[in-house]
């Protein structure tokens, strides 16, 4: 008996440690450096291990026994969030994949990512298929039909294929909107729209770990453009609906992560008045239940500083008529169009770029340059700012904890905003060459 529970012991760490792998090809290998291995669930990525990729773009996680079924997710880049993929472990097999950055992901081994992939390919060339028949305005009603038959002959043979299978989740939550006889287009898309989360089920623990529900999110809300309506007016409505369709079945700390994922993807397109209705409506509520200060200050701050918004006040101290004066952003009254420029003189990209922008604005009399430059302490700052003796300085102490650069959400430098005559914001060019083409479309000032 001893000498069985011995040898149980010297296997056991066997059994442990050696389970199944995740093993990959990344190309073109010198592109890839590190990555790292993430076990998601609905409210967290669980950091699990990282691993180097050799100079052949090759890399392998083992999993031992402690790794669970569900979905794991790999990711080769920073931004984490942009530079990722999922795939999913049954516990069962070993997984063997290729990535390029052009071709994107493919599966050598694990029947369930394989079938998931074989399934998104037929479902895409199906549904290429009917794009192509509408858009001929065919009018072969049997023809549309019998590809209305394959489409739903192809849905009931992978789900039968799926029976039983993690993967099964995702191809029933993926059934699209099949019709029973001939429609034309515009009742085709509106029923398209109507039917289009029939089979998410949002409280579904495997579709919440995963990227579906955000992907199907982000294909709805910009996906669905019916016309007769303004770009805006149609992201709201459809921001609505896809809320609607989750509202009740989703925990409120994952509402959260879809929903900031969505107010980001506005923010970074510049449109902020979808971004603050999609705060104002339904984010601001949940970052207040949540008492999640970060996310109330991050909304706030596009609420405040949204185009078409007053440009948020702060005091500024210049020279006029020989005399020093304080004055108010609010009360300037020195030019068509103002530049509110963050900056710091100890930024190398800011003391690059400054000079060019300083060249191009002096072309534009019309235009003010007050210039906040964040500082840890002013006497550099004195000395380059010399420079630029057209600008309006504001020292701005405190560097990245300065009042004035919190309060426009400063994360980088330089950070323009350009504001009309009554100090409102119209523009936040993310770079200098956004900022000359904004200008350069309203042509040269008259003389």
């Amino acid at each position: 008996m001893l000498h069985k529970f011995i040898i149980n012991l010297l296997l056991l760490p066997g059994m442990l440690f050696a389970q199944h792998t995740i093993k990959g090809t990344f190309s073109p290998p010198q592109d890839y450096k590190v990555v790292l291995l993430y076990k998601v669930t609905p409210t967290l990525s669980n950091y699990l291990n990282n691993t180097k990729v050799d100079k052949n773009g090759v890399f392998q996680f083992a999993l031992d026994s402690t790794a669970t079924a569900g979905i794991y997710r790999i990711v080769y880049a920073v931004p984490q969030e942009d530079y990722n993929f999922d795939v999913i472990y049954n516990g069962k097999e070993d997984i063997e994949l290729t990535f390029n950055s052009e071709t994107g992901l493919k599966f050598i081994k694990s029947e369930e990512n394989k079938l998931l992939s074989a399934y998104t390919n037929s479902l895409y060339s199906v549904t290429q298929s009917i794009s192509n028949y509408y858009r001929e305005q065919r009018k072969d009603t049997m023809a549309i039909r019998a590809i209305f038959k394959n489409q739903r002959e192809m849905q009931e043979a992978y789900e039968k294929k799926a029976n039983g299978m993690i993967v099964s989740h995702f191809i029933k939550a993926n059934k699209p909107y099949i019709p029973k006889k001939y429609e034309n287009i515009s009742t085709y898309v509106s029923n398209l729209k109507t039917h289009y989360f029939d089979h998410v089920n949002f409280k579904n623990p495997i579709l919440q770990s995963s990227s579906f529900l955000q992907e199907r999110m982000l294909n709805y809300v910009f996906g669905m453009r019916p016309d007769g309506i303004d770009e805006v007016a149609n992201y709201k409505k459809n921001i609505d609906r896809f809320y609607a369709a989750m509202k009740t079945d989703l925990p409120i700390k994952a509402k959260r992560i879809l929903l900031v994922d969505l107010w980001e993807q506005f923010k970074d397109l510049g449109q902020d008045k979808v971004a603050n209705y999609i705060a104002e409506t339904y984010l601001m509520d949940i970052a207040v239940e949540l008492n999640d200060q970060q996310l109330i200050r991050d909304l706030m701050v596009l609420i405040n500083t949204g185009i078409g918004e007053k440009a948020p006040d702060f005091s500024i101290e210049m020279t006029q008529n020989g005399k020093k004066v304080t004055k108010n952003l609010s009360d300037l009254n020195l030019a068509k169009q103002y530049v509110v420029v963050f900056w710091s003189s100890t930024c190398a990209h800011c003391l690059n770029e400054l000079p060019n922008f300083a060249r191009y604005i002096k072309n534009r009399p019309d235009v003010k340059v007050i210039a906040i430059g964040l500082e840890d302490g002013p006497g550099n700052w004195e000395k380059v700012k010399q420079r630029f003796p057209d600008f309006i300085h504001v020292y701005g102490a405190g560097h990245w904890d300065n009042e004035i650069g919190n309060i426009y959400g400063v994360r980088a430098t330089p950070t323009y905003f350009i504001l009309d005559k009554g100090k409102h914001i119209i523009s936040k060019p993310n770079t200098l060459e956004d900022l000359e083409e904004f200008f350069d479309l309203q042509g040269m000032p008259s003389e």
